[in-house]
């Protein structure tokens, strides 16, 4: 018998949150709206992203 432990942090879930967040800002860009998009993302990467509980 084992017991289920609770996590404190879900690294998988909070990868697929990303994901799915960035996926629909994505959605329909075209290549240079992509470059840009990812260059932003980039520029801000010190800004920390809350985490959703």
């Amino acid at each position: 018998m084992s017991k289920k432990k609770t996590k404190a942090f879900d690294a998988v879930k909070m990868m697929r949150d990303a994901r799915e967040k960035i996926s629909a800002e994505t959605q329909g860009m075209t290549l240079e709206q992509l470059k840009l998009y990812i260059a932003k993302g980039i520029r801000n990467k010190d800004q920390v992203i809350p985490v959703k509980k």
